[in-house]
Order: C-alpha cells, then sequence, then structure tokens
C-alpha cells in the first residue's frame, strides 16, 4: 500500500498545475502576478515541509507478493481496510457513497 501524497507533494502538484496550464491561459496581468505569488507560496511550503515518514516494512512486503503473484488469505482484508482508512481522512464523502 503507497501512503498518501504529503504536503510537500501536494504543493508541488498544485504549484505545476498553475505554471503549466493557468499561468498561460492569464492575460490579466494582476493574475498572473497573483498567480506567480501563489506558485511561490506553494514553493516555500514545499522547501519547508518534512520530508514523508518511513513506509511500512509490511507494506512493502505486501505489495512485492501480490506483484509476483502471491495473494493470501487476509491480503484483500487488509487492502480493503487501508484504503478504508484512508478514505475516511483523505475523502469521506466518497466512502459514504459505496457503502
Amino acid at each position: 500500500m503507497t501512503a498518501r501524497p504529503n504536503a510537500r507533494e501536494l504543493a508541488a502538484s498544485v504549484r505545476e498545475f498553475l505554471e503549466t496550464e493557468i499561468l498561460p491561459a492569464l492575460e490579466d496581468q494582476r493574475m498572473r502576478f497573483r498567480t506567480r505569488v501563489a506558485m511561490n507560496a506553494l514553493s516555500i511550503v514545499e522547501r519547508e515541509s518534512p520530508p514523508p515518514g518511513p513506509t511500512d516494512p509490511g507494506d512493502i512486503e505486501l505489495a512485492r507478493r501480490i506483484r509476483a503473484g502471491d495473494v493470501r488469505d487476509g491480503d484483500l482484508e487488509a487492502l480493503t481496510a487501508g484504503v478504508r482508512e484512508k478514505l475516511l481522512v483523505a475523502s469521506p464523502g466518497y466512502l459514504e457513497r459505496y457503502e
């Protein structure tokens, strides 16, 4: 299982979106300036965010086994529980739609 994106990764994604998709489409100089200010703020968040914590060795082993075709009893339940926990934090509304 992979961990959810950390603050550094989220800030980088939003900054890249602003830089590649929004900024080129803006003609209003005031909005271009404000977009650059937002991009700079996100760069600061990227630099100052702590690095992600270590990955659980059990998650790494589970992923290796599944990729190798070695799916054991309980693996599906463990994956489902992990995804559910992450969705409860990241997007509880999404989880509610499918329960």
